[in-house]
């Protein structure tokens, strides 16, 4: 008993099982430790079998009594209850603010295609079952890709909503559930799954907590990915035009992600809650959403004028044209205090005593290039190229790769461009290549361990790099180093490239500079000749995090050990940070530690020259830095790296940095 959490547990020892006065059910099952309905308060009782039992419940009960690594904060839930009565005008409707921020543009409604589920009666259920297993491999690549997209633009925070999704397939009530029902009830795969995605749903619809609620829609969105994969029914377009609101029944978080905030002003659905993955992706995006206003805004034609406000709730069906202007004024103020929370951002990042530290964005395409501007970022530290190679049938010609690095460098003009050759594996679904699928892909053949092994793929990704760097201050960054003698094969066709451009007459910068990522701990170990060989590092403190800590950071089960606050994660930094200024060269870091306002003390403190980030984070932490003197971050950062627990650097800081 004591503090609960939701949790699944993947064990050595027979498989424990959870109880809250109902129960118990498997600690393997997601969906069947979710919709117990446990909260903060409620008393669990978990129990296991087997040799490792009573080491296994003393690890849990460590992990309860540590919070779970998470930090003593009181959370406010979202408001779910519609927003308070209001005198409503004829075509104002009221429903839940999810996103805030105000909108006004035609009307596009969002024409879901559901697959249509005939049941019928199978002769070879063992067929219907592989089929069911060949989709559900295939929608946890295609999950793993959108996880993968979403973590480039938003942060790894937003996409772990992905991490769940990719639960829900492993999920043994859900996938037994679907293989009974082929095997004994003898019925196709597609009514079986459907059946079982049902129940799941069904059962987190019945459960009193909002949050927990909100699951269904995650549940049912994983289920028709799966649907649509059995039946070969393509997904709805979410390409729009011109810039619209989006009408829907509902969002899916998989469709909300996609959206191009360029394009999509508003949101508006039928149904849904604050609470929702989907509400959380449009805050993460900064587009203004209205969720649960009721069937009557699907009764709306394409083009049809409306306007919604996303703190009060409150849609407008073809707005007269007094709240027309009030709305637009409303809208401007808005963008105007966007506007000036930018402009502060635009300052330079400096400590109080001047100490220069440059503030940077990653990226993964023109828009993302002119949003990083617009929050001040002073260049790009990371351009994720992989947006060039997904969801396409052959890789992306030597010109087409050109022409997208030279757009994007246009619009930085003289400010930094840093491109990260393509970092794949087996991780990321790339058909054309014919990667495997590996048991354990983040150790094994990706970023420039797989372009080694394909020289050709990364001299035309290099060639392209160097044809678009003339009048330019682009850079070009090699992943997953993990041996000196990669850093020298990959200069190697690096040189190649360029003496075919020189023959060609082809002109290219000559004074790139060639800089490698440090996010293996072997890296680190050898900063010292890795140094030798280039012009800076840029740590990614992702990838170095689940290295050190061996916590597969897309994994839920272990997700919380990766956390890069972790001294062993920090002082393998400052050696990284010695180690380059000792060479002369200078060192950047890109990873999500970058974006904490919290880490900047630590990080301005060990000394890192650059630092790269998700582009709303930019204002905070530019923010965070100039609060600072070096003297004041140095000791911080030397305080830090003595304590004994990522929560210890956090309370830490935290103590010291109040306001």
């Amino acid at each position: 008993s004591g503090p609960a959490a939701v949790m699944a547990i993947s064990c050595p020892w027979r498989t424990p099982n959870v109880t809250r006065g109902t129960g118990p059910v498997s600690a393997k099952s997601i969906n069947q430790i979710a919709t117990l309905g446990v909260r903060q308060g409620h008393e669990i009782a978990i129990t296991a079998a087997g040799p490792d039992a009573d080491a296994a419940l003393a690890a849990l009960q460590a992990l309860v009594e540590a919070n779970f690594g998470e930090a003593e904060e009181a959370l406010e839930a979202p408001a779910e209850a519609l927003a308070p009565p209001m005198p409503l005008a004829e075509g104002e409707l009221v429903g839940i603010p999810a996103s805030p921020g105000v909108a006004i543009g035609p009307a596009v409604l969002l024409q879901e295609l559901v697959p249509e589920v005939p049941q019928r009666t199978v002769e070879d259920a063992q067929a219907e079952w592989e089929r069911l297993q060949a989709a559900i491999h295939a929608a946890q690549r295609e999950i793993q890709g959108l996880r993968t997209r979403a973590a480039a633009r938003m942060g790894d925070y937003e996409a772990a909503i992905f991490d769940a999704h990719l639960l829900f397939l492993e999920d043994p009530a859900l996938i037994d559930a679907a293989r009974q029902r082929i095997f004994e009830a003898r019925i196709n795969a597609e009514a079986a799954w459907q059946a079982a995605v049902e129940e799941v749903a069904a059962a987190y619809r019945a459960l009193d907590d909002p949050y927990l609620r909100a699951r269904a829609a995650d549940v049912e969105d994983v289920g028709r990915r799966v649907l649509r994969l059995l039946t070969g029914t393509a997904p709805a377009s979410l390409e729009f035009e011109e810039p619209a609101i989006l009408i829907a029944a509902d969002l899916t978080p998989s469709d909300t992600a996609q959206l191009d905030p360029e394009k999509v002003l508003g949101i508006c659905t039928a149904l849904g809650g604050a609470t929702s993955h989907s509400a959380i992706l449009a805050r993460a995006l900064g587009i203004p959403a209205v969720v649960g206003v009721g069937p009557a805004i699907l009764r709306l034609s394409n083009g049809a004028r409306v306007a919604l406000d996303g703190e009060q709730g409150r849609v407008w069906i073809d707005p007269d044209p007094q709240t027309a202007a009030a709305l637009e004024a409303r809208r401007e103020k808005w963008l105007a205090r966007q506007r000036a929370a930018r402009q502060a951002s635009q300052r330079p990042a400096a400590t109080r005593d001047g100490r220069r530290v440059e503030v940077a964005a990653n990226i993964r395409g023109l828009a993302d290039a002119r949003i990083a501007l617009e929050y001040g970022a002073e260049g790009v530290g990371l351009l994720r190229t992989e947006f060039l190679y997904l969801d396409r049938v052959s890789a992306p010609s030597e010109e087409e790769q050109a022409a997208a690095y030279q757009a994007i460098a246009e619009v930085l003009g003289k400010r930094p461009l840093i491109i990260r050759t393509l970092d794949i594996g087996g991780d990321k679904p790339v058909p054309y290549l014919d990667l495997e699928e590996e048991a354990n892909p983040f150790l094994g053949w990706r970023g420039i361990r797989l372009c080694l092994d394909r020289p050709e793929l990364l001299k035309t990704q290099l060639r392209a790099i160097l044809r678009a760097s003339p009048g330019h201050q682009i850079k070009v960054m090699f992943p997953m180093v993990s041996t000196v003698e990669e850093v020298q094969a990959a200069k190697e066709v690096f040189a190649a490239a360029q003496a075919e451009l020189r023959r060609e007459g082809i002109p290219f910068d000559e004074a790139m500079e060639v800089g490698i990522m440090i996010e293996v701990p072997s890296a680190v170990a050898m900063a010292e000749q890795l140094a030798a060989e280039v012009d800076f590092f840029s740590i990614g403190t992702n990838d170095l995090t689940q290295y050190t800590l061996a916590a597969d950071r897309t994994n839920p089960h272990v997700a919380s050990l990766a956390d890069a606050f972790h001294p062993a994660v920090l002082r393998l930094v400052q050696q990284a940070v010695q180690a380059a200024h000792r060479a002369g060269i200078w060192v950047g870091l890109c990873g999500e530690l970058a974006g904490e306002p919290l880490a900047a003390p630590i990080l301005v403190g060990l000394g890192l020259d650059e630092l790269s980030m998700n582009p709303p984070a930019i204002p905070a932490v530019k923010q965070a830095i100039g609060r600072l003197t070096v003297a004041e971050a140095e000791a911080i950062a030397q305080e830090a790296l003595k304590l004994g627990s990522a929560q210890a650097v956090r309370e830490y800081v935290a103590r010291l940095t109040a306001p």
